[in-house]
Parts: structure tokens; C-alpha cells; sequence
């Protein structure tokens, strides 16, 4: 018991070192104003392809990461409707999935109640602080799975952008961490564990319903 209890104690503070904890920043009212216009917007529907073989590739990624995901999401339908809703909203800001995947496995193990330390909420452990700034207020939404996601990777995409593209200092940022290897380097990591897969979606070029 003494040995599980220790084992359960590590597990929790290595999940504290490195939840999500981004820092409040002064944004210029044309960033905030973007940044909410990004969050707000309505459900997505389902992803359309241009092409058969598009679809075809999607629903084979679709089907692997669900087998990948069945250890720590034992029901299908909500396994598939997480990865669905992972796929697009990545897609929608211009992430690759693999790397959105592997940085919810770092933050929350995909637990989506998890809250860190710091108080950062959900699969993306985003900081309530982002619900003020740019959403309606209400922190509590944050542990709704595709607002969580959305945040989660609009936010992303705002600090890569501010990051010129550099991932590994975006990364930091998010974690708030900037400029240290840690917390990349296990999303880096986590990453290669879903990158797999990814490859068979070189070819697809998926049109978001607008």
C-alpha cells in the first residue's frame, strides 16, 4: 500500500510540474478582439474533404488514434467524439493534431475535469484568466470539451504566432515556462507517440463548414 501510495504521490506531482499555467499578458484590443472572435464562434460541424480518398484517410487516422486513446477513454462514442472534436479544432487553428494530442497527454493525461495547482482547467489545463479575457466570463465552460479544446489550441496558435513559429518557445509560453526544455521536450515526446498515424493524413486538405 505504502509503495502505491508513492507511486499514485509522484504521479500527481509530475502532473503538477507540468500543467499548464500561461501567464496573464496586456493584449492590444485588435489581438483581443481576433482572439475572442476565434473562441466564440459557433459548433463546427462535422470536417468536410475534397476528396474520397481525404475521407478515407481521415477515418483510418480516426480509427487508430481511437485504438491508441482505449486505455484511458474506454467508451467508443465519447472516445470518437474527442477525437473528432481534437481533429478540427487543431485543423481550424492550424495545428497538427499529433502535437495537440500529445500536449493534452502532458497536461491532463486527458482527464477533463483535471485542474492543476496553478488553476488551470480541463484537457488543455487553460488558465480561467482566458475565459475573462476572451470568452463570456464564465471559467466554468472551460471544462466543456470543445470549448476547452478551442481555447486550447486558439491560444496555442496565438503564441506561436507571437513566437514567429519557433514551437519550442511557444510551448513554453503556454506552460509558462518560456525558454526552458522541460515541458516541450515531453510534448515533443508524447507527440511521436500519435505522429504515427499522422502521416497517412499528408494528403488531406480538410474544408471546415464555415
Amino acid at each position: 500500500m505504502r509503495a502505491i501510495a508513492g507511486l499514485l504521490l509522484g504521479l500527481t506531482l509530475s502532473a503538477a510540474v507540468h500543467a499548464g499555467a500561461q501567464r496573464e499578458e496586456p493584449l492590444a484590443d485588435k489581438v483581443r478582439s481576433a482572439l475572442a472572435a476565434s473562441v466564440s464562434d459557433s459548433a463546427p460541424p462535422r470536417p468536410q474533404f475534397e476528396s474520397i480518398d481525404d475521407r478515407l484517410a481521415y477515418l483510418r487516422w480516426l480509427g487508430a488514434m481511437s485504438e491508441k486513446l482505449k486505455k484511458r477513454k474506454s467508451e467508443h462514442a465519447l472516445r470518437v467524439e474527442f477525437l473528432e472534436a481534437v481533429w478540427y479544432e487543431s485543423k481550424r487553428a492550424g495545428l497538427e493534431p499529433a502535437l495537440v494530442l500529445g500536449l493534452i497527454q502532458v497536461e491532463s493525461g486527458f482527464r477533463k475535469y483535471a485542474i492543476s495547482s496553478a488553476g488551470a482547467r480541463g484537457y488543455m489545463q487553460v488558465m480561467p484568466f482566458w475565459a475573462r479575457t476572451i470568452g463570456t466570463g464564465d471559467a466554468s465552460r472551460l471544462f466543456h470539451m470543445q470549448t476547452n479544446l478551442r481555447f486550447g489550441c486558439v491560444i496555442l496558435r496565438h503564441y506561436l504566432d507571437i513566437e514567429k513559429g519557433d514551437l519550442f518557445l511557444a510551448l513554453g509560453r503556454y506552460n509558462g515556462s518560456r525558454g526552458r526544455a522541460e515541458y516541450p521536450s515531453a510534448v515533443f515526446a508524447n507527440r511521436r507517440h500519435w505522429l504515427g498515424e499522422e502521416a497517412a493524413l499528408a494528403a488531406s486538405r480538410p474544408v471546415p463548414g464555415s
